[in-house]
């Protein structure tokens, strides 16, 4: 094999599969990035044995053929290499030269055939998505997250399901710690035909390699194939090995109930819940909320470190509502919400905090209440 490549036109890509290419795995060359010529260019994959990435980039070909090498190391090289051209050559025994006349590295590579193969899926039944908005659904549904040794599919993946009310079809994100569950929702327009599919479970850390490829423009095919979630761009396919398990059933929990909402502006809950955190550690991590007399007040008591307090002036006339929260949480889910107010639904102290922006249903946070 021997190619060159402009530094621009790979660059990126080899920067978006480094944390795919650094994850551990049974077998050692899913380190390697596996380069292979087509007519076009060069074909690249990298593959964590549960996510799998190929795009298609040109190249003026010399010697057609096929490389395994580090994904890292050609990161490096292409990053810092001072010229836009780079020629890369197998030259004996897997060993790969990259360069020019001025600049060379004699990198070892490992044997392309040993390559895993990413699954087929040119039958697959694709719709379209708006990819900023895809990108939004995956950063805001993958930031809860589990703890690592948590092997539940619930835990560790993000439910995505089809919902169709009222003539109106919906794609639905939903995830969750246990402590914490947030949906957001995608209102496809009339016109894309969205096939029906069973409900699945994505794993999270797949979708955060997806959403590094997602731009704020533009349109991407999605689809789900049998154990597997698709999705498209003009050069490059991730393919992500469906979760086996079963998700909690949520729809209780998300409920908001009638008369309930406060109503707070976002940026100063936000702060007020940041100044609040300061005094919290491993072992104290929670502070009281307690809603009363138009008022809100936030405390919090570390015997290792002191205490905080501070109110905020809100509309709340009704019974009291004293509860517990960790306010780290909360300040997720604030940052989330892209209103200008947040709608915060407390009913009581034992039932959970619904939080979504005002006049936005598209994304809906949740936060069980802690014991006083």
């Amino acid at each position: 094999m021997k190619i060159t490549i402009k530094k621009g036109d790979i660059l990126a890509v080899l920067s978006k599969i480094q944390g795919l290419t650094s994850r551990k795995s049974n077998l050692a060359i899913t380190e390697n990035a596996l380069l292979t010529t087509t007519d076009q260019g060069i074909t690249l994959m990298a593959t964590d044995l549960e996510t799998g990435i190929e795009g298609s980039y040109p190249a003026v070909v010399n010697k057609p053929g096929g490389i395994a090498i580090s994904a890292r190391k050609m990161y490096e090289i292409v990053r810092e290499f001072p010229k836009d051209e780079i020629e890369i050559n197998e030259i004996e025994n897997k060993w790969i030269e990259i360069g020019n006349a001025d600049v060379q590295y004699h990198i070892v590579g490992m044997d392309p055939e040993e390559f895993p193969e990413n699954p087929q899926v040119d039958e697959i039944t694709l719709f379209e998505m708006a990819s900023s908005f895809l990108k939004r659904m995956i950063e805001k549904s993958a930031m809860i997250g589990g703890a690592t040794d948590d092997k539940r599919a619930h835990i560790t993946g993000v439910l995505l399901e089809r919902i169709e009310k009222d003539d109106q079809i919906n794609a639905r994100m939903v995830s969750t710690d246990g402590s914490r569950l947030s949906t957001f929702d995608y209102a496809f327009d009339p016109e894309v035909n969205v096939p029906e599919f069973e409900k699945v479970i994505i794993p999270k850390k797949g979708l955060l390699e997806v959403a590094k490829f997602l731009s704020l423009e533009g349109i991407v095919q999605v689809g789900i194939q049998k154990t597997y979630f698709v999705v498209k761009k003009e050069a490059e396919t991730v393919i992500i090995r469906l979760l086996e398990g079963e998700f909690p059933e949520y729809s209780e929990i998300i409920k908001k109930e009638v008369g309930m909402d406060v109503a707070l502006n976002r940026a100063d809950f936000t702060m007020m819940l940041k100044r609040m955190s300061i005094l919290s550690s491993e072992n104290y991590k929670g502070a009281v909320f307690d809603f009363s007399n138009d008022r809100i007040t936030v405390s919090a008591t570390n015997p290792e470190i002191g205490e905080s307090k501070e109110d905020m002036a809100i509309e709340f006339q009704r019974d009291p509502v004293k509860v517990a929260f960790n306010p780290k949480y909360f300040i997720e889910i604030l940052n989330a919400v892209e209103t200008e107010k947040v709608v915060i639904n407390i009913v009581n102290e034992e039932k959970p905090c619904v939080i979504e922006g005002e006049n936005d249903n598209t994304y809906r946070g949740v936060i069980m209440p802690m014991r006083i």
